[in-house]
């Protein structure tokens, strides 16, 4: 299995160094279960720190470079050091540090694409950052070595492709009614009242709980909530879960009631309170803070 084009790419010199980004469409038969995935290679003078801002999506890397440092400030005795890792659906931040030189595949999985894709109860990932290898077992050394020979982005995202879809393939299909619920409160922003779908779905709020629990890891009511705030850090030029860098988004912090609206939140207060819990700063702070160089993913 192949991509249907070739991979969109980006490289850049930095004064630190360079980075170079390659994005590829997403192979049908994965785009069920898979929001995006890229691969990303950088080399630098010093250490990069990168704040990874919750989104609603399960996040994997796949390295084949040197290995990265996730830490947890605020959660002692959740860091991680390891080349490739799978990092659960959070509701909180955390910090990334990369060394000088570093190369992966980050795959931005659907949740229930990643419980297909693990077979595992999500909630047990929740917060939580854990070593490929103890999730994939073989599979995820075999990945990792196969990355890290082949020639070039193309063969790599080939690799990946037939990895995901073997186990995609052999994997327990979805739970319909989670699949439905998610998806209303994808489409619709984080904006359905959880009595709304437990409505629609006839159950109990306490069944699309435990539903959620076993099959995404958040609540209906706290994954509504990451859907809000990753909406509101992308009109920052946020994305994709990480500090994104974008200059034109500056001019959002002149109308930030107007933005907790058009996000969803009751209010400014609304917001501001959700971005310190979710994101550790304010939003003013968040747009502020330092970012890679324009363009570049915090891989």
């Amino acid at each position: 299995m192949t991509t249907a084009a070739p991979p969109r790419a980006r490289r850049a010199e930095t004064e630190h160094g360079w980075w170079e980004a390659v994005a590829p469409p997403i192979a049908p038969a994965l785009a069920p279960h898979v929001v995006s995935y890229y691969g990303f290679a950088e080399s630098t003078a010093a250490v990069e720190r990168r704040r990874e801002l919750p989104i609603g999506a399960v996040v994997m890397i796949v390295g084949f470079g040197p290995r990265l440092d996730v830490r947890y400030p605020h959660l002692p005795g959740r860091d991680l050091r390891a080349r490739s890792f799978l990092a659960g659906l959070h509701d909180t931040w955390c910090v990334v540090e990369s060394p000088r030189s570093q190369a992966c595949i980050q795959v931005n999985l659907t949740p229930l694409g990643a419980q297909r894709l693990l077979g595992t109860a999500m909630h047990e990932l929740t917060n939580r950052v854990v070593a490929l290898a103890d999730l994939l077992g073989p599979d995820a050394d075999r990945l990792e070595e196969r990355l890290g020979t082949a020639r070039d982005w193309p063969e790599r995202f080939a690799v990946l492709e037939q990895t995901l879809a073997r186990r995609l393939t052999d994997a327990a299909p979805a739970a319909p009614d989670v699949a439905w619920a998610l998806e209303r409160l994808r489409a619709e922003g984080g904006r359905t009242p959880v009595a709304a779908l437990c409505e629609t779905v006839g159950c109990s709020r306490r069944h699309l709980e435990r539903r959620f629990r076993d099959h995404v890891g958040l609540s209906p009511k706290s994954y509504a909530r990451v859907l809000r705030f990753e909406r509101a850090t992308g009109r920052l030029g946020r994305g994709d879960g990480a500090l994104w860098h974008d200059r034109s988004a500056v001019a959002e912090r002149g109308r930030w009631g107007a933005l907790a609206v058009e996000c969803g939140y009751f209010d400014q207060a609304h917001m501001n309170r959700d971005f310190r819990a979710l994101a550790g700063l304010s939003p003013g702070e968040l747009t502020s803070a330092a970012a890679p160089p324009d363009g570049a993913p915090a891989g």
